[in-house]
């Protein structure tokens, strides 16, 4: 008898864009999460066209492992159009659920196969409208993979519940399909494969999120004033989340909203009113993408150079220009820490997990007014629109940075003249002063051409020089306010990894596999900011030999940090490749082995 195989597979739904098969493969991905089984959740769709073929992957991992998997044992078939694409890619010893209604020929005796009356089951139904059975019918896969893997019905009623947010009839029509589906199954199908799931505790104290919702929160509990957005994929959702959840967060004690979202008619637009935000003091932000961060550089450039605090999240696709907008990447990283004309410094903020998506939610306003600068969250499509497990969210555990303001206060107690680009501290950060100060001297003149120290226009290189210096010496003074990385130092190891965003959980599995696979040890640097801090040249001095891992074709971070430590170029060795898809454990294993044995 084929040894059981319990709670470490993948589930690979193919169905056809915009037939509602969203809800029913949300609900087993909260019903396994439901049941203590780590897991998680990736949607491949198209970008175009409605009925295009699209997939959902639903990865369980006992071990905890969150990261995409190269097999696939569990192929759900819905639609005619990927049907032999489907097939052809379930592993040997696999499963193959079909809708029986598509007729063609089923050319593989290596895998089980089970057919599924899904139409006829809906059919049975006499309380499905007929507007609705298409849709509805989705579900009854949803009950048939219950019957024959091990889903508990109680928790897809309670994931049912959880989307349909207590409107019962929805509930009850798709549950009852559920129901009705798995009795089919239990009456019709005989159980012949290895794949099963049962209960665990694993996901005790934690929730399920997105990143771009987990972001939103984060901006909305670090105290974001103005959003001024466009919409574009995969950054979209980050604004309608804001939009979702400040009506209900942010009203004053009279009712009255504390905030202002501007739906912009373009992404230059966008940028502009937040920078006039941020100019005036509120705490502002953007949410964008590759294409939309291209239309944003001027305006990046003369809130770098004015010293104004903006926060824009890029949550990138992949490209270039338009690419494929619903590929995830991490192709912008070159061009936003360098974004501007001429000598321009970005500070970069790059979580790596959900969870730091809220964190740095909240935290980014802290170094944008600390700093007085834009600053560029780099998020990717894989983190921003997919469900991740993660720990709840915490409040921020830190007073509100609103950086070197010199309120009316602070004002009255000055004995000389204030300068607004003044280093007054050495650090290179000057004091600024808010619109609506009402004490003489304490308004200036903001612009992105040529000033000296009190804001005056001057054309005087050794005046351009010194600014320009004291702009380069404040980027370095951010380095005190920046995460630091994440280091895990393996004893023995001489071969390292760095990465950073959605590549960590699969470089997490990766290096369980080498260790496992070809006994080697590897250390990891989980990057988290830009500018490096000192502890990234300690860790690749520590090492034979770094592996740069990243979501792009030429080894952008790769060639970040050649440049920022050209006497160690000789032990980073790039592992970029971009391909659209969320990275695999074995692909990254695969690409490093192949850079080893050169």
């Amino acid at each position: 008898m084929t040894e059981r195989i319990v709670n470490d597979f993948s589930i690979v739904v193919g169905t056809a864009n915009g037939s509602g098969s969203q809800t029913s493969n949300a609900t087993i991905l909260r019903a396994l999460f439901k049941m203590g089984i780590p897991v998680s959740g990736k949607n491949l769709f198209p970008s175009n066209i409605q009925g295009l073929p699209t997939w959902y992957i639903i990865r369980a991992s006992k071990d905890g492992f969150t990261a995409r998997r190269d097999e696939r044992e569990i192929v759900v078939a819905m639609n005619p159009n990927s049907f032999e694409k489907d097939l052809a890619s379930v592993i040997v010893g696999g499963v193959f659920f079909y809708d029986d209604s598509i007729k063609k020929p089923i050319t593989r005796d290596d895998i089980t196969v089970y057919p599924m009356p899904v139409k006829q089951i809906v059919r049975n139904d006499p309380n499905i409208p007929a507007n609705l059975r298409d849709m509805i019918a989705n579900i009854a896969y949803v009950g048939i993979l219950a019957q024959m893997i091990g889903i508990q019905m109680d928790k897809i009623e309670a994931a049912l519940s959880f989307a349909f947010k207590g409107k019962q009839k929805a509930v009850d029509l798709n549950l009852n399909i559920a129901k009705a589906a798995a009795t089919w199954a239990r009456e019709n199908l005989e159980k012949k494969d290895p794949y099963y799931l049962e209960p665990m505790n694993k996901t005790e104290g934690l929730i399920m999120a997105d990143g771009n919702t987990a972001a939103a929160l984060g901006s909305v509990y670090g105290g974001v004033q103005f959003v001024g957005w466009y919409p574009i994929t995969p950054a979209t959702s980050l604004a309608e989340e804001l939009n979702e959840y400040l009506p209900k967060l942010r009203k004053s004690v009279d009712g009255k909203d504390t905030f202002a979202v501007v739906q912009a008619e373009d992404e230059l637009a966008a940028i502009g009113m937040c920078i006039g935000a941020g100019w005036a003091g509120l705490r502002s932000m953007t949410s964008t993408s590759g294409p939309g961060l291209s239309l944003m550089t001027e305006f990046v450039g003369l809130a770098y150079f004015a010293e104004i605090p903006v926060v824009i999240w890029d949550v990138t696709r992949i490209g270039p220009s338009t690419g494929l907008p619903t590929r995830t990447s991490q192709g912008d990283l070159n061009f936003a820490a360098n974004m501007g004309h001429g000598d321009t410094d970005n500070i970069i903020l790059l979580p790596g997990s959900v969870n730091e998506c809220f964190e740095f939610g909240w935290r980014a306003f802290d170094i944008a007014e600390r700093i007085q600068t834009p600053v560029i969250v780099l998020g990717d499509l894989d983190f921003g629109m997919n469900q991740w497990m993660t720990e709840a969210f915490k409040y921020p555990d830190v007073p509100m940075d609103r950086g070197k303001i010199l309120w009316e206060e602070d004002l009255k107690l000055l004995t000389e003249p204030w300068g607004r680009y003044l280093d007054k501290d050495g650090d290179g950060i000057p004091y600024r002063t808010l619109p609506g100060n009402r004490l003489p001297g304490s308004s200036y003149f903001t612009r992105g051409t040529g000033h000296d120290a009190y804001a005056r226009y001057t054309e005087e290189s050794a005046i351009w020089e010194a600014n320009m210096d004291r702009l380069k010496k404040k980027f370095q003074t951010a380095i005190d306010y920046l995460p630091k990385p994440v280091i895990t130092t393996v004893d023995g190891a001489s071969q390292a990894i760095i990465a950073f965003g959605s590549t960590v959980p699969a470089v997490d599995e990766a290096r369980v596999l080498l260790e496992k696979e070809a006994g080697k040890k590897t250390s990891f640097l989980r990057l988290r900011s830009i500018p490096f801090s000192n502890d990234v040249k300690e860790f690749v001095q520590k090492h034979e030999k770094v592996f740069i891992v990243e979501m792009n074709r030429d080894g952008q971070l790769y060639e970040e940090l050649i440049i920022a430590m050209p006497e160690l170029s000789s032990k980073l060795v790039s592992v970029a490749y971009s391909d659209g898809m969320p990275p695999t454990a074995k692909r990254i294993v695969k690409e490093i082995m192949a850079k080893e044995n050169k």
